[in-house]
């Protein structure tokens, strides 16, 4: 399976995986899933972490190499992920979200969140 997690997500398993439930853990360590993280969350969590919000403390750079480095594949933003920003539903208004729902759907890749909002969109779009 081919799953793109949210930022949260990502953050937690980079810096607190005591946070993910056993299922996302489950997940992650099984070998033969390809996980991916999406050039968004390294763009979402610059801006954030520039504002010195507490839970995006991680340095971008740093959180990038560290992705990579566990084996997970960068999903870069393409004009065609933000073109179909515009044909999703207004249930959640964060831009980056949108995107990142946009990316699992234009890509056809599973998203996992732990974000009930998101999880609203339904389809590729896995609560976990």
């Amino acid at each position: 399976m081919r799953f793109l997690l949210d930022t949260h997500l990502l953050l937690w398993a980079a810096g607190d995986p005591r946070r993910l439930s056993a299922e996302v853990l489950t997940m992650i360590e099984e070998g033969q899933n390809e996980l991916f993280f999406s050039t968004v969350s390294i763009w979402e969590t610059a801006i954030k972490h520039s504002r010195g919000r507490a839970e995006f403390q991680v340095e971008p750079g740093k959180f990038r190499r560290t992705l990579l480095s566990n084996d997970y594949k960068e999903l870069t933003i393409l004009g065609e992920h933000a073109v179909a920003v515009a044909g999703l539903p207004h249930i959640h208004k964060d831009p980056f979200d949108r995107l990142l729902i946009a990316q699992s759907t234009i890509e056809g890749i599973i998203l996992l969140t732990a974000d009930v909002q998101i999880a609203r969109y339904g389809g590729l779009v896995q609560k976990v």
